[in-house]
């Protein structure tokens, strides 16, 4: 898309052009998003994974979003067991500290780790309950159809690492607000991405 973007300016680039601008740049900017958000996400948890085929094997995306939307934190393993639970949850503690609720889908690996890192955290297990958590993998589908599947897990995290904190940022519930505060709130986005990513002159 950019580089046809580009390409409409009269600006000719290869795809590869901009892989390398997106391998060098894009992790800087998620990192600054992030940094900017500490502290800033709701206390209500939602946990899910979904299956990723990468070279044939099958691997797990292990992803937390809040109540509102907003990704938590999102990791790529091999295995769907206590182990990588308790690996996804102590990074989760260690960024944003404990919810105040979390919910899971059925898997009881959760529970388990749940009662060993944060036993006084409320847990609601239920395979519906955790469709916020669902709806918030379907950007790396899309990208899988159009990179035809991703070759290794190291591209798989890092494209999840910078898509997901790149996203909160203009994650707007337009349904739920007023037209004026949309629009007030999607410029205040684009105005943090302009000093973000060094478009803002001084």
């Amino acid at each position: 898309m950019v580089e046809d973007l580009l390409a409409q300016r009269g600006i000719i680039v290869s795809h590869q052009t901009v892989k390398t601008w997106a391998t060098k740049f894009c992790r800087q900017f998620a990192k600054r998003i992030r940094q900017r958000s500490s502290g800033k996400f709701g206390d209500k948890w939602h946990l899910d994974e979904v299956v990723v085929v990468i070279n044939g094997r099958k691997h797990w995306l292990w992803r937390a979003v809040d109540q509102d939307g907003f990704v938590l934190d999102v990791l790529v393993q091999s295995r769907r067991n206590a182990r990588a639970a308790r690996r996804l949850l102590a990074k989760l503690l260690k960024s944003h500290g404990q919810p105040r609720v979390m919910v899971t889908d059925k898997l009881r690996s959760y529970g388990a780790i749940r009662r060993e890192l944060m036993p006084g955290v409320e847990h609601r297990s239920h395979k519906g309950l955790s469709n916020r958590a669902e709806n918030s993998h379907l950007p790396l589908r899309r990208r899988e159809r159009v990179m035809k599947r991703f070759k290794s897990p190291g591209p798989a995290q890092r494209f999840v690492s910078t898509h997901d904190p790149i996203s909160n940022l203009f994650h707007l519930p337009r349904h739920a607000m007023p037209s004026q505060i949309f629009r007030q709130l999607r410029d205040a986005a684009m105005e943090i991405w302009a000093e973000i990513a060094g478009l803002k002159t001084t």
